[in-house]
């Protein structure tokens, strides 16, 4: 038997009979028991193969040839909680399943209707010739279809086309012209069509290059101007779009020419209509300023648009309990030591992902923060538990530069650390909503004495500003480690 093709690597076994062998005589009894061997050998061999809209479940045997065959796949993956394989649904990966397993599929199963979620806990059936379109508040459509190549292909000519390989999905920017295409793209596989939006407020989309005939990009000399003045990458994309988005609303009008009314007409817009947050809307103010004052030299002025309030929140405060349950369903070495770190120093995501190996210092227990927030070098506290788990981490995972890295090496990405923390919050079954993971926040614990706030962070750091970070810290000795109890 030859094997297929695209697997050249791999010794498949040859079933040949020699004809010169011996012929070996078999008793009564041997003959009978036969074909009870070859009924137990079968049912040991069957490979149970199930389709589930763009994912095909395999359930076979352990057998280390096999298992060869299913790692040469391309993005397969072994689910620990169903004790599968987990491959992408196409006609490639179908045609090597059959091809290799032949007579031994005892069961193959194509479900034409499968689960997706949606949005949040929503979760939705989808057949396999239907297509579900929703139109979320951000401006974009989301895609939601069984595996079909025609179709993909269609979805990829349109411009800023999106796949989500985390909900598997594909979104692409909102349009009529994108919309109907679409729909006549799926009209012609013969779908079934469902169009729908999302709940929540109206909110009008941002003003996009496939609304406006005349669209313009933000000014070079703007962009230039802020990175003269030296800010960061971050505050440079949000002014450069911000004021992008305005220049647009005024599309009609040079920018030269802008007076004070449309600037006035565009805060409304941004409120009433697009129903922007409060910090949103400051940015905006602070963008166009910027522009008008720095870059064009313009004389310093107040606009007569109202600032709004500021919103005033309380943070939500994990317990000591909860921070137990969430270290203790992290199980990956290298997440939990992210974890520990962010929360036991006090740092931000984007100073997470920078902190290097020569940071990290064991004598002194403290951690080094370069240019953290407003361009600040500070030292935080390094737990004496957490140091353990660095070193564990150190030596298994062996990083170069950068505490943590990825997997090809450099800086660890900020959205996945989003990820590992949004994941251990969900195994651990806390609720919470954690934007940022800080330790000043619970510091406002009453357990917390206030020599041991004044240890930790400088008197520049005024109370107000101490409101805003996040650990049950319930003692702190005088070399500032913490002192986490474990449950037993």
């Amino acid at each position: 038997m030859l094997p297929p093709e695209g697997f050249p690597d791999l010794q498949y076994p040859q079933n040949k009979s020699d004809i010169n062998s011996p012929r070996v005589e078999v008793s009564a009894e041997e003959s009978k028991s036969e074909p009870k061997k070859k009924a137990e050998n079968q049912k040991q061999s069957n490979v149970a193969i199930q389709v589930f809209g763009k994912q095909v479940s395999v359930k076979l045997p352990r057998n280390e040839l096999d298992n060869q065959f299913m790692l040469s796949l391309r993005y397969s993956r072994w689910d620990g909680k169903q004790y599968c394989w987990i491959v992408p649904h196409n006609e490639r990966n179908l045609t090597l399943l059959k091809a290799y397993f032949k007579e031994r599929i005892s069961e193959f199963v194509l479900h034409e209707r499968f689960e997706v979620n949606t949005a949040g806990l929503d979760q939705r059936k989808i057949a396999k010739h239907e297509l579900l379109i929703i139109k979320t508040n951000q401006g974009r459509l989301k895609l939601i279809f069984g595996h079909n190549a025609a179709f993909i292909g269609a979805i990829k000519k349109i411009p800023f086309a999106d796949w989500n390989s985390q909900n598997k999905w594909w979104t692409v920017p909102f349009a009529d012209k994108f919309l109907r295409g679409l729909k006549a793209a799926a009209t012609a596989q013969n779908w079934t069509i469902t169009y729908e939006e999302e709940p929540g407020a109206l909110v009008k989309p941002r003003i996009s290059q496939f609304d406006i005939p005349n669209y313009r990009t933000c000014p070079e000399v703007d962009i230039l101007k802020l990175k003269e003045l030296r800010y960061s990458e971050r505050t440079i994309q949000n002014y450069s779009g911000l004021f992008e988005e305005f220049t647009n609303f005024c599309h009609k009008v040079d920018i030269e020419r802008i007076d004070e009314s449309m600037i006035t007409a565009f805060m409304r817009y941004l409120v009433i209509e697009r129903k922007v947050s409060h910090s949103y809307q400051n940015q905006a103010i602070n963008a166009i300023k910027f522009y008008y004052e720095r870059v064009l030299g313009g004389q310093r002025k107040v606009y007569l648009v109202d600032r709004p309030r500021t919103e005033k929140k309380l943070p939500e405060v994990l317990s000591e309990e909860e921070m137990v349950k969430l270290l203790q369903a992290t199980e990956d070495i290298k997440h939990k030591a992210i974890l520990m770190l962010a929360y036991s120093a006090g740092l931000r995501v984007v100073e997470l992902v920078n902190v290097k190996i020569k940071d990290i210092d064991s004598k002194k227990l403290q951690v080094r923060i370069e240019q953290g927030k407003n361009k600040k070098d500070r030292y935080s506290i390094l737990s004496l538990k957490l140091l353990e788990v660095l070193r564990s981490y150190f030596q298994l995972h062996k990083p170069k530069e950068h505490l943590f890295e990825g997997m090809g090496g450099g800086m660890y990405a900020a959205r996945s650390i989003q990820s590992i923390m949004k994941e251990s919050l969900k195994k651990a079954g806390i609720k919470k909503k954690r934007k940022r993971t800080y330790v000043k926040t619970q510091l406002c614990d009453p357990s917390v004495r206030k020599r041991h706030r004044s240890a930790l962070y400088p008197k520049s750091i005024g109370p107000r500003k101490q409101q805003n970070i996040g650990i049950v810290i319930p003692s702190i000795s005088r070399r500032h480690t913490f002192e986490v109890k474990q449950s037993s």
